[in-house]
């Protein structure tokens, strides 16, 4: 019988998705694992597979319509069926239209299962059993405004044009009307500090998409104006104001922090770590790995020494299902890493970060935050996260409190590390001091594990030898 591509979950948040465009035409040859179209979600653009091998038959939707996970949006005919006989099935109505997206909804948190261990078992802990003291639950911030480890010069590097006109925000010089562009275009604008109402569209209806933004001249500026950075919004003419539409990742992050912050009992923990001796460790490291042009950075060690505490705090590294009343606690660490980007922030995931090194997860890690901005993660690599770390370290934040994303039950923020007074012993000296702030969501986590966590971490990164074991 004829086989359905229904519209999949891309990530945890998903509840509906846009198809931006079809890869595929009817009569084209699709096989198992084969990209079949590129679907928006609420976090990225992403590519969208097809489970089932065919021929491409029919599109149930169009380009730029909404439809809710599990929908079906096209169907393939098998060897067995003709594909012209499919498509007169279908489009003779005998099967249903798939229903249009609805507004989004929460969405369930269900305890990921996933193996821990040699047993290739995740261990599920009811909220009413005992947990030993070794452990403590953490959370993930899935949306304050931060970016993690040091900024690594990548740009944006999508390629894809969404379909559909956007409303984007009248500039000062937008004469009152609103300039329509694609996502991507709006992305690229806000890099460049583009206004993007001054841009000539050239897209279906004057649609303003990359290569315009690209080849965009904007006008002198005056020799009092500052110039625009990608994270600072154009400045608003005295007397004017703009209304800004949320994005598709706004609103999903706007959602996310509103149901976490009301719905979870944060509590936070601060402790000073001093990174001297780190520092001098790093800079060490460093000149060996000059010839294979890898740099470690400070948060590369932060990341490895989460790792090392997390592995003696299990209940840190879980995932809590409040329906339930259950943690599932994880051997493998799948760290989220805040990324910001234009629209917003992303968290894309560092699955199995505890069986990589220094120089892998630095690999790693300018990977996934290229491929993150340039909205080209896959599936696995925004899903599943059990612990996440956010930084603002690198803007000369020295401390701060990231906000917990269910079902993750912890989050560590990271601030710059900086020379400071401290006292050793009987004398005042400069060191090299970071402060870090863990939020923990207190259904889960006792503030004497949190505790215990952070001096875990503590020891690690002022004993850094101790993490190259």
């Amino acid at each position: 019988m004829p086989a359905e591509i229904t519209m999949p979950q891309l990530s945890d948040t998903m509840t509906e998705g846009t198809l931006v465009k079809w890869l595929k035409k009817d009569g084209d040859k699709v096989k198992p694992g084969e990209v079949v179209a590129e679907v928006e979600t609420d976090k990225a653009t992403m590519e969208m597979e097809s489970s089932e091998g065919g021929t491409f038959a029919v599109a149930l939707i169009k380009e730029g319509e909404k439809v809710k996970v599990g929908g079906a949006i096209a169907v393939l005919a098998t060897s067995k069926e003709n594909v012209a006989d499919v498509k007169k099935q279908y489009a003779s109505g005998g099967v249903a239209k798939p229903a249009p997206a609805a507004q989004p909804a929460a969405t369930k948190d269900v305890p990921l299962q996933v193996p821990i261990g040699s047993k290739g078992a995740p261990i599920q802990v009811p909220m009413g059993a005992s947990q030993h003291s070794g452990g403590g639950a953490m959370t993930l911030e899935a949306a304050a405004n931060s970016e993690v480890h040091e900024r690594d010069g990548v740009g944006h590097g999508a390629t894809r044009e969404a379909p559909t006109a956007v409303p984007a925000m009248p500039g000062k010089e937008g004469n009152g009307h609103r300039a329509f562009a694609s996502p991507l275009a709006r992305r690229i604008a806000a890099d460049k500090g583009v206004d993007i109402s001054q841009v000539q569209g050239s897209g279906p209806g004057g649609r303003v998409v990359r290569k315009d933004v690209l080849s965009f001249q904007p006008k002198p500026q005056s020799s009092s104006g500052a110039s625009s950075t990608a994270s600072l919004a154009p400045p608003i003419a005295s007397g004017e104001k703009q209304v800004i539409p949320f994005t598709k990742m706004r609103a999903a992050i706007a959602v996310a922090l509103q149901k976490s912050k009301q719905t979870i009992p944060h509590f936070y923990e601060t402790i000073d770590i001093d990174v001297e001796e780190l520092t001098k460790l790093r800079e060490r490291v460093n000149t060996r790995l000059e010839k294979e042009k890898v740099r470690l950075s400070i948060a590369d060690f932060i990341t490895k020494a989460a790792v090392v505490a997390l592995g003696q705090h299990p209940v840190l590294n879980a995932r809590f299902n409040p329906e339930t009343n259950e943690v599932t606690r994880y051997g493998d660490v799948n760290l989220g890493i805040a990324v910001a980007v234009p629209d917003g922030l992303i968290v894309p995931i560092l699955r199995a970060v505890n069986r990589m090194g220094l120089k892998e997860i630095r690999q790693r890690t300018g990977d996934l935050i290229e491929r993150a901005r340039g909205q080209k993660l896959r599936r696995e690599e925004q899903t599943e996260g059990t612990f996440t770390i956010s930084s603002l370290g690198t803007l000369g934040v020295r401390e701060f409190s990231a906000i917990i994303n269910p079902p993750e039950v912890g989050i560590l923020a990271v601030g710059s590390a900086e020379k400071r007074a401290v006292v050793k012993g009987d004398q005042i000296v400069a060191r090299t001091m970071l402060t870090v702030t863990l939020s923990a969501d207190h259904r889960v986590v006792d503030g004497g594990i949190a505790a215990a966590f952070l001096q875990t971490l503590k020891a690690t990164l002022e004993e850094p030898g101790m993490m190259l074991l």
